[in-house]
């Protein structure tokens, strides 16, 4: 009402920090509210994020309200208004007192929290250059300025005293368009301070890690790997749960030997005294040296009725066979190429398979034969003519080249 009658731009900038204020109010209520709230089934951490949600919505309403003044004040550039101070020292003094009220008296725990964690803005960095100036002057005053200042009430009073200034000049001499510059500085003084707090409060709730907790955390995840059973720690990863509550979840790789309830006490320990909602995740090394078997083969497998011996194509008289290779010789042809002690094209091999995994070559000849006779007469069982066998060179080695149904004939 008073920002209408007086037609004043800058005020109206000056009573959106008072909206702002009493945002704040309901963002402390908010935070109450979550104190009384135990964690459900739903929301496990809590509900500390409703608050971090608060500020967060609380700075970006305030940032957008500058930007209106700033839009409104560069029309006014255009075509000034007249100002009526009546009610505008009144307006800036009730509005100063309130503000000053909200953020003195009650203690707003999120914008404490927020104020103290963020970074500077640029009109707490000018006041403090103008403090050590002061302070250099007059020492006795170093215990007043030197300390970081409250950014809301650095912002209420620095509002105050550009509506003063505005008042003073429109009344000597109707300057009219300082009261579009105070309404202009007062906007930016409003979201510089703003800016850095919904920066920090949106980081949370993006759960990102908190800068300032970078050189802690990697001293202790440092102590954590030294301990006794420890092998590794890995996937660790840290997050802001609220204002001032660290979460976090890390896996640690300990010795097969290693007590996991007694690391899991010594991890806790460590870490809790930065991360109070921890999870740890411990296992025991699964890395095993693959060893190469040495026990005997089991009587069972040396039955010979469990393989299948496959009866080769008769083969030429022993005369047409090439001593060198298992190749028909024949008289108008030249030579072989390729002799590389190798069974010949034209003989089929043979594999003993069965269901189960057999061992090569159990049943067969070996020795150090020629090799012009690889291809020799195998074992004989009674009731079957004499066999060919295929010797092979590998012994006692596990494999599996396919299934077959046991007496049924290959193809």
């Amino acid at each position: 009402m008073w920002c209408s009658s007086t037609n004043s731009i800058a005020l109206t900038a000056y009573t959106y920090l008072t909206i702002f204020d009493l945002f704040s109010l309901i963002t402390c209520l908010i935070s109450y509210w979550v104190m009384m709230k135990k964690p459900s089934p739903a929301y496990s951490f809590g509900f500390e994020r409703f608050e971090v949600l608060a500020v967060f919505a609380s700075t970006v309403l305030a940032q957008l309200g500058a930007l209106f003044i700033l839009k409104e004040s560069a029309e006014r550039f255009l075509e000034q208004p007249e100002i009526h101070t009546g009610r505008l020292l009144v307006g800036t003094f009730v509005a100063l007192f309130f503000n000053l009220f909200t953020m003195l008296s009650i203690r707003n725990k999120p914008f404490a929290y927020v104020s103290e964690a963020a970074s500077t803005s640029w009109l707490q960095e000018h006041v403090a250059d103008l403090s050590r100036s002061i302070c250099g002057i007059i020492p006795g005053l170093s215990s007043i300025f030197l300390p970081r200042m409250n950014p809301f009430v650095l912002i209420d009073i620095a509002g105050a005293l550009a509506l003063c200034i505005t008042y003073m000049l429109i009344e000597i001499n109707n300057y009219y368009a300082v009261d579009t510059a105070s309404a202009i500085a007062i906007a930016l003084m409003t979201f510089g301070t703003m800016y850095p707090m919904s920066v920090y409060s949106g980081k949370v709730l993006l759960q990102t890690t908190p800068p300032h907790v970078f050189g802690q955390l990697d001293k202790l995840l440092r102590e954590v790997s030294t301990l006794d059973g420890v092998l590794e720690v890995r996937n660790e990863h840290f997050w802001t749960l609220g204002f001032g509550n660290l979460a976090g979840s890390v896996h640690v790789r300990i010795r097969r030997d290693a007590n996991e309830q007694m690391v899991l006490a010594h991890v806790t320990n460590r870490l809790y005294a930065l991360v109070s909602t921890l999870t740890v995740q411990i296992f025991k090394d699964d890395w095993i040296r693959p060893t190469l078997s040495s026990v005997p083969i089991a009587n069972n497998m040396l039955n010979l009725s469990d393989h299948h011996i496959i009866s080769m194509p008769s083969l030429k008289a022993a005369d047409n066979l090439n001593p060198i290779t298992s190749t028909p010789a024949k008289p108008s042809s030249p030579p072989p190429e390729f002799s590389f002690n190798t069974p010949g094209k034209n003989v089929n091999p043979v594999i003993l398979l069965n269901t189960q995994t057999r061992p090569y070559g159990l049943g067969l000849n070996h020795g150090s034969a020629p090799y012009s006779s690889v291809l020799n007469q195998g074992f004989g069982i009674p009731g079957m003519g004499a066999q060919q066998g295929f010797r092979t060179g590998f012994t006692n080695v596990p494999s599996r080249y396919g299934t077959n149904t046991r007496g049924q004939p290959r193809p």
